[in-house]
């Protein structure tokens, strides 16, 4: 291919990559002595301080939200306005839009640092933030979008590195996750409700949280790997073709996985069986990566003994391998009964940002430190004590975890006589099974922390020895006849994207087609993968030829990076939005909230419940004899978001509704102890004091018309004095059993919301063609009520 070349000399912008990192650091010990705290607040709860903004459910959404997009996100930023830079041979497109990006970025993280705190939540998990703050993150997403696609413009490389490719997929699928999920419309500038309800908001929620830990703790560390580990190293890549291999197979596979936190729910069971399918085939792309970056370091595994980066970067993907094997062990359905709900995920989850994260984070900090300020790292000693001391710290974290998942989930799943009764009837003896194991992670927690403050004393004595460098580079600048010039024609017409196409089509069929259709579709997939075979054996050369120009070409490449990450969402979102309608349901339908227990419901969104509660009984045994019949599809139907959790540090509340009385969920809020002795949720007593906001409630009720609730035509009197009414009756309840709450306090809203969760009935048209849909279904006949959960548990 025709090239011309010149001389030219470049001055980076290592001002932004500066920037970036200090607040990476600054972000990261933030996230961390907020995760130390709440992580002691599970073993004490005295913790919580009896205070709004102190509470495990409202500081659990700071620390996620700012482990993620405030530590790895101003991580990532650093590693990618600096890579890319020498990638490309040109100084950032435009220094303006790079400092729009780094101050927006930050008050965006403030302003979540403040929300939060103060109850402001959408109630999903990593998706938490309300919406003004959620167009901030788009609107500064975009700019950094046309920054980076303007840069790649500028290039004075050919070429684009295969760090540039993670890059890519990262800001392309970031933007459609963020903005699907994100779909809301607002009731006032702090509460919205998502137009996705029931099973679709379930499913769309975790197509976006499995991906955001995908798209934004996984690929551009991917890249960032890619770029600074050849770097530290000082050997190149250990497989070109590998990396073809792991970043498309990746990018394609990945996107599919999400059904698999939904295992034995109601999620319709193919998609199901896709997410743990594709689940599985992830193995082989996550390990091929991990393979590439270890094998880079061929012929310098000396430097893993003296150099701290080094070992930072090789213990950061060996746990990125680690996290990338368990995680779809954990996707296997018969494991995921035992796992999920449990602490093993989260010491799955941990040893990714934390091992995978933090430790390249640290290895990257380490490195570029010395050259953005023009001076050696202030003590080599310090960062390997750092390394040690984070490395047990990790290790008692993560092992305390799965000690304590397993057991917890052991013991929640165990029964006796036969399958037919509870072996521990009371959710509290789990919780006192793993106390030990949960102080252990504290004790993990605060080694990692000390580790990390270790890093930032280091870091500030080196930024101290030193002054800000700007590196100015002479680079031969190649120009290839071909860049940015392929036609559209042969981007997509061509041997390799056809082959790819009709593989794809058959796999389809072999997943969705009725038995023995499903083994020709299969038949005919393998046909062609052995003809696909066979033809690049023989033309092997044009293959790559057209990889190479499509290599110089970056919005073809773009655009089939965001064709093979959209396929994934589109099949499994849109066939459930005819599935979630009231009109489809047969069985269960929910009973509509009134306007008290809708404002009940905002409350227990606020109040974070959803982090300690699962509202979805699944359709196992154990299950049902502890919570009551398994959950059916249309009983969340109306739930705007829905809260099916993914965590039980308490039972399951999905058929809380008429269990107790008014009384009970009274003196548990304001004392849980006092009806649950060993209970570890913290008190409410503000509930007491607050009132509820009822003139805002005909808003809301207007926007879940909007998003399809079926409430009946109501004027704002009309809403306003039924949820007077009704507070007043729970009022005067309480009254009688001798406790005291206004009827427009918080409290008695909560206590209206919990007497309807789980209240559903029978669809009028079904109960016509089927009278015995209305009687009651039995759970198991012959279980008594004494074998089932005890009211103590609670």
């Amino acid at each position: 291919m025709n090239q011309t070349s010149s001389k030219i000399t470049i001055e980076y912008d290592d001002r932004t990559v500066r920037q970036f990192m200090l607040a990476s650091v600054i972000w990261g010990a933030v996230a961390l002595l907020v995760g130390v705290v709440i992580a002691s607040q599970l073993n004490y709860w005295q913790m919580n301080f009896d205070l709004p903004w102190l509470t495990f459910g409202r500081l659990r959404p700071l620390h996620t939200n700012a482990a993620i997009f405030a530590f790895v996100g101003n991580m990532m930023f650093a590693g990618i306005y600096y890579s890319t830079q020498r990638l490309c041979k040109v100084r950032t497109a435009s220094d303006l839009l790079s400092s729009i990006h780094f101050w927006g970025w930050q008050l965006i993280i403030l302003a979540a640092a403040i929300t939060l705190p103060l109850g402001y939540s959408r109630g999903k998990e990593y998706a938490e933030l309300i919406w003004p703050i959620n167009i901030a993150v788009t609107l500064i997403w975009v700019v950094f979008a046309i920054n980076f696609f303007w840069t790649l413009k500028k290039r004075n490389e050919p070429s684009l590195y295969v760090a540039l490719w993670f890059y890519i997929a990262t800001i392309v699928t970031v933007a459609m996750l963020y903005i699907v999920n994100h779909l809301s419309i607002p009731t006032s500038w702090t509460h919205s409700y998502p137009i996705f309800g029931g099973v679709q908001d379930a499913l769309v929620q975790w197509w976006y949280g499995h991906n955001a830990v995908a798209f934004f703790l996984t690929t551009p560390i991917l890249g960032i790997m890619y770029y600074f580990l050849p770097k530290a190293a000082e050997r190149p890549v250990y497989s070109y073709r590998l990396s073809i291999i792991h970043f498309w197979s990746l990018v394609f596979i990945y996107i599919w996985a999400g059904p698999h936190h939904l295992l034995n729910t109601t999620l319709p069971h193919w998609l199901q069986m896709l997410g743990m399918l594709f689940s599985l085939m992830l193995w082989a792309p996550s390990w091929g990566g991990m393979l590439n970056g270890l094998l880079t370091l061929r012929g310098a595994w000396d430097k893993l003994r003296t150099d701290p980066v080094i070992k930072f970067f090789v213990a950061g993907v060996t746990f990125y391998g680690m996290c990338t094997f368990e995680g779809p062990l954990l996707s296997i359905r018969a494991v995921n009964a035992l796992s999920h709900y449990s602490d093993w995920t989260i010491g799955h989850v941990h040893s990714g940002t934390l091992g995978w994260n933090g430790f390249m984070a640290a290895g990257m900090f380490y490195w570029l430190a010395p050259r953005l300020w023009g001076t050696k790292l202030h003590s080599i000693a310090l960062a390997n004590f750092h390394f040690w001391i984070a490395t047990i710290g990790i290790l008692f974290y993560v092992a305390s975890m799965w000690v304590s998942g397993v057991m917890q989930g052991l013991m929640l799943n165990a029964t006796t006589d036969g399958g037919t009764v509870l072996a521990y009837t009371n959710f509290i003896e789990t919780l006192d099974a793993i106390r030990p194991m949960m102080l252990m992670r504290v004790i993990g927690g605060g080694l990692y922390l000390v580790g990390y403050l270790l890093m930032c004393y280091n870091l500030y004595r080196t930024i101290r020895s030193g002054k800000p460098v700007t590196e100015t580079r002479e680079v031969f600048v190649e120009r290839a006849a071909g860049q940015d010039a392929m036609k559209w024609k042969d981007v997509f017409v061509n041997d390799p994207l056809t082959y790819v196409f009709f593989g794809m089509m058959f796999m389809f069929a072999w997943f969705f087609l009725p038995n023995y259709a499903d083994l020709g579709a299969l038949l005919s997939a393998a046909l062609l993968g052995w003809m696909g075979v066979r033809k690049f054996k023989e033309s092997g050369k044009t293959w790559a030829f057209w990889y190479d120009r499509l290599l110089e070409n970056y919005l073809p490449f773009t655009l089939l990076t965001l064709i093979s990450v959209a396929i994934g969402g589109m099949v499994q979102i849109l066939p459930t939005i005819t599935v979630n309608r009231a009109k489809n349901i047969e069985d269960k339908l929910q009973k509509i909230y009134t306007p008290l227990e809708l404002a009940g419901r905002d409350l227990y969104v606020s109040e974070g419940c959803y982090n300690c509660h699962s509202q979805m009984i699944r359709t196992m045994v154990p299950d049902v004899l502890r919570y009551g019949d398994y959950s059916r599809l249309g009983e969340s139907i109306y739930d705007h978001p829905f809260q099916w959790g993914s965590k039980r540090t308490g039972p399951d509340l999905a058929r809380i509704g008429g269990k107790y009385p008014n009384l009970w969920h009274y003196n548990h809020m304001k004392d849980p102890r006092a009806v649950s002795a060993g209970s570890n949720m913290p008190n409410y007593p503000w509930l007491f004091e607050n009132k509820t906001d009822i003139r805002e409630l005909p808003n809301k009720i207007a926007v879940q018309r909007r998003i399809g609730v079926p409430y009946p035509a109501m004027t704002s009197h009309e809403i306003e004095q039924k949820a007077i009414e009704q507070g007043s009756v729970i009022a005067t309840d309480l009254k009688a059993a001798g406790a005291f709450a206004y009827p427009d306090s918080q409290i008695v809203a909560l206590i209206a919301y919990l007497q309807k969760a789980g209240q559903s009935e029978v669809p009028p048209e079904r109960e016509k063609e089927q009278p015995w849909m209305s009687q009651p279904f039995p759970i198991k006949p012959g279980i008594p009520d004494k074998y089932r959960e005890t009211p103590t548990s609670h």
